[in-house]
């Protein structure tokens, strides 16, 4: 097994081998502004704890502080800036939706991430899971299908200075063995069913996190692997669309 340490040191210098050299001029945009204006993001981040998180039972002080901490308005649409925190999905694009944020801290509860925790996180879309997961683990490893927004995901990670998230393009039902094992598989969205290629890439004790869609019903469901066998433990329900190479197979069972 690799070890832990060198493996997150490994993707460090790879996101950092991968960021352009730039030279930063601060440029004020009207439509930024007006938004800015409008709305007190840091408020909106503290009501969106207050009002949607902790009263969901999410009391892990290291989920909530990193909540608090990340930017959300930063990983949507900027027409959607203004509802960013709302207890709601966030369209970004035609066929991809930011979790609400009561959904998302659940699962990342659930997930268990520790400080050595190296993390697969699966269609993050711009990033926002991955830098509130950068927050909670070693390092994140991000696999996004839409290269538009691995192009903004990087930017992104690259002004807030997450020197530990490397995103990358690819079919998040591959993964990216490259890069691991991996103590957590966190998938944004609904699946059907797990790869057996996923599955291969989680480390003993790993877990792999989704929402599970059966019909019109989603559960958030744990999968632990301990000696090679695949246990499941199942949290709250909830729905979200699915994922392109998630769908279901005939006689799958989760």
């Amino acid at each position: 097994m690799k070890n832990p340490n060198l493996q997150c040191a490994q993707i460090c210098a790879a996101f950092l081998a991968s960021r352009p050299v730039m030279w930063h001029q601060t440029l004020q945009n009207p439509e930024t502004t007006r938004v800015q204006e409008m709305t007190d993001f840091v408020a909106a981040r503290q009501s969106m704890v207050d009002c949607q998180v902790r009263p969901s039972d999410v009391t892990q002080y290291a989920i909530i502080d990193a909540l608090l901490w990340a930017p959300r308005e930063r990983f949507v649409p900027r027409s959607q800036r203004e509802v960013a925190y709302a207890d709601a999905e966030i369209r970004i694009s035609s066929d991809r939706s930011l979790m609400a944020p009561r959904t998302f801290a659940k699962m990342l509860e659930a997930a268990q991430i520790g400080p050595d925790d190296l993390v697969l996180d699966l269609a993050p879309g711009l990033g926002y899971s991955s830098a509130v997961i950068s927050r909670l683990a070693a390092a994140v490893v991000a696999i996004e299908p839409d290269e538009a927004h691995v192009t903004d995901a990087t930017e992104i990670m690259q002004d807030l200075d997450l020197d530990n998230v490397l995103v990358s393009h690819g079919t998040p039902a591959e993964g990216d063995s490259s890069h691991g094992p991996y103590d957590v598989i966190f998938i944004n969205g609904g699946v059907e069913h797990i790869p057996e290629t996923l599955e291969a890439q989680l480390k003993e004790g790993g877990r792999l996190v989704a929402l599970v869609q059966e019909g019109t019903c989603g559960q958030c469901r744990v999968r632990i692997r301990a000696n090679g066998i695949f246990s499941e433990r199942r949290y709250f329900d909830a729905t979200a669309g699915v994922l392109s190479g998630f769908e279901s197979e005939k006689a799958f069972a989760f």
